[in-house]
């Protein structure tokens, strides 16, 4: 992925140098929008909620292993292995049930998406905005995958982009035009 990256950014050195770049930090905005605090807070909340029902439910298959281990010596072959198989099942439920929540397209997944999407969605159309009035080709996200060595902070547009969704610094008198 890395030689790709590299590749990618040859080839555009090497069509011209009339490409117009910027950056934004998309974490740094984020942050700064009340709406995406208080989603996060409302996904972390029920995250803690589900995640302490989840390990409920192992404190009580523990104890079920427990009960059984001590009780061993007095079952017969056929009670213990109905024992160990009801032990297996509820294990089992557990984890499909952690997966429904926490995994791909699970609850929190469904909900990080209904409550943060929009979000994100507003913040995407403002670069856009943005990208299109500076005449930007390309608009990066340095708090992404993409690792930049050095960047010209004259093309950070994430101030601008704050401004634009009326989350700016009112003292902040850099224009980054």
């Amino acid at each position: 992925m890395k030689y790709l990256i590299v590749f990618f950014f040859t080839v555009l050195v090497s069509v011209g140098y009339s490409q117009k770049f910027g950056y934004v930090d998309s974490e740094k905005i984020l942050e700064a929008i009340p709406d995406y605090k208080k989603a996060q807070q409302e996904i972390d909340k029920l995250s803690m909620q589900y995640q302490q029902e989840i390990e409920s439910q192992y404190s009580n298959l523990d104890s079920l292993y427990q009960a059984f281990r001590r009780e061993e010596i007095y079952l017969t072959d056929e009670m213990k292995r109905k024992r160990q198989e009801n032990i297996v099942k509820k294990e089992q439920e557990i984890k499909e049930y952690q997966k429904k929540i926490f995994g791909f397209e699970g609850q929190i997944f469904l909900k990080r998406q209904e409550l943060i999407a929009p979000i994100q969605e507003r913040v995407f159309e403002e670069v856009k905005k943005i990208a299109q009035t500076h005449k930007l080709q390309f608009v990066f996200d340095k708090s992404g995958d993409l690792v930049m060595l050095y960047v010209d902070p004259t093309h950070d547009y994430t101030d601008l982009v704050l401004e634009e969704l009326g989350l700016g610094d009112p003292t902040d008198t850099i224009d980054n035009k």
